[in-house]
């Protein structure tokens, strides 16, 4: 699958324009409830918010979803959350489109202090600060990642650990009746990574 642009990190920005403050928190997320989480978070954090307007791009399954770039189901979405149609959620969101950046959600706060700026001042002002906080957080080229679960016995344990460091995955193992890696891989790479772990157990492993 082909690589995809995403923000590096958490970025924060604020503006203010004509008494109106806006301020914009955009994170990395990689399915519709990690979105809807990091928005429920921000309207959390800032309680007394005259609007808080979300929008995100996220990887979806089914026929919500349309194809990405990435070969992929690209849900997405934005509202404008009281404030008037298509002056708020839409900017945000095409600002995400324009720079081609998928796998994030953005919140922007919006405190109101002073005269109305109309839809075209609160376009331009949403739209800004979302780029603003874009450039905050940094953007960074990833690719589509698979998680795969790996059960094995302790015999064999050490030896899925060699091959998965040599791989240079990242990995959690749990240590319990048998053991458990959760191991995260590049899409592309997920089918010979369970090759090679079925050959180096003779096929003592459970992978899914």
């Amino acid at each position: 699958m082909e690589s995809y642009h995403t923000v590096a990190d958490r970025g924060e920005a604020e503006i203010e324009v004509n008494g109106s403050t806006f301020r914009a928190v955009v994170a990395p997320v990689d399915s519709v409830e990690a979105a809807e989480a990091f928005v429920d978070s921000v309207r959390e954090a800032y309680p007394d918010a005259r609007h808080v307007v979300p929008a995100y791009r996220v990887p979806v399954d089914g026929p919500d979803g349309r194809a990405s770039g990435a070969g992929t189901m690209l849900r997405e979405w934005a509202s404008d959350d009281g404030e008037p149609s298509g002056s708020s959620g839409k900017p945000a969101l095409n600002v995400l489109e324009r720079r081609d950046l998928r796998n994030l959600a953005v919140a922007v706060v919006r405190y109101k202090n002073g005269p109305n700026l109309g839809v075209g001042g609160l376009a331009r002002s949403y739209a800004r600060a979302v780029s603003a906080a874009v450039d905050d957080a940094g953007v960074t080229e990833d690719v589509p990642h698979a998680r795969v679960s790996v059960r094995t016995g302790y015999d064999d344990s050490g030896t899925v650990r060699s091959v998965l460091e040599s791989e240079g995955v990242e990995f959690a193992a749990d240590y319990e009746e048998a053991v458990r890696f959760s191991v995260t891989v590049p899409v592309d790479d997920a089918a010979a990574l369970k090759d090679r772990l079925r050959s180096a157990t003779s096929g003592r492993v459970d992978l899914s």
